[in-house]
């Protein structure tokens, strides 16, 4: 007997009712965590400019002196063991998400230069095949200038990648929003 190819099938949707059996994943940091405690909210938008009720985000990202908590990289021995660095956030009302974590350390990007303090996004939605890759930037990091990834970006398109520092909060708070399509859609990089 033969089979043919299974058909492709999108992403959820499922992650509001069916995402989390341990609480609090969009949490990264304990009481011991070192680092700037600081807030990322933002909203998950479609094409139509529509919120994306059921999309989850996840993020990966290094201690605050750059390490990521894996044993790949080369400075894992000095990890601060207290921060995961990882973490997942379902959207909620009018498509908003929110993650408690720490600003992170530059990390290298080759022998010679240091990419400005970012966090690797992951967003999964219903109609996507695939999930979607980005980064989130500071708005208040003078090394963005230098990044050499960032460097890469058309110089009109990379305020999709950073995130605003909102002012009116006493715990640092960045404001960070997705937008899957259209004029304004979100830088994507290739995995």
């Amino acid at each position: 007997m033969s089979f043919g190819q299974t058909p492709s099938q999108t992403v959820g949707p499922f992650f509001n009712y069916g995402l989390f059996t341990r609480p609090n994943l969009n949490n990264l940091v304990k009481d011991e965590t070192r680092g700037q405690r600081i807030n990322i909210i933002g909203q998950v938008i479609d094409g139509a400019g529509a919120p994306v009720l059921d999309a989850m985000l996840e993020i990966w990202q290094p201690d605050a002196n750059g390490i990521f908590n894996h044993p790949d990289d080369p400075r894992y021995a000095e990890v601060d063991t207290s921060f995961r660095g990882f973490g997942r956030s379902e959207t909620v009302d009018n498509g908003k998400f929110s993650f408690k974590t720490i600003k992170p350390g530059a990390i290298p990007f080759d022998s010679e230069r240091m990419q400005a303090p970012y966090i690797t996004v992951k967003v999964f939605a219903r109609g996507m095949l695939i999930h979607a890759h980005t980064r989130l930037y500071f708005s208040d990091e003078p090394a963005n200038e230098t990044d050499p990834v960032l460097a890469l970006v058309e110089a009109d398109r990379r305020h999709t990648l950073i995130a605003q520092r909102m002012e009116n909060s006493d715990l640092p708070t960045y404001c960070f929003n997705v937008v899957l399509q259209g004029e304004n859609e979100t830088v994507f990089f290739e995995p």
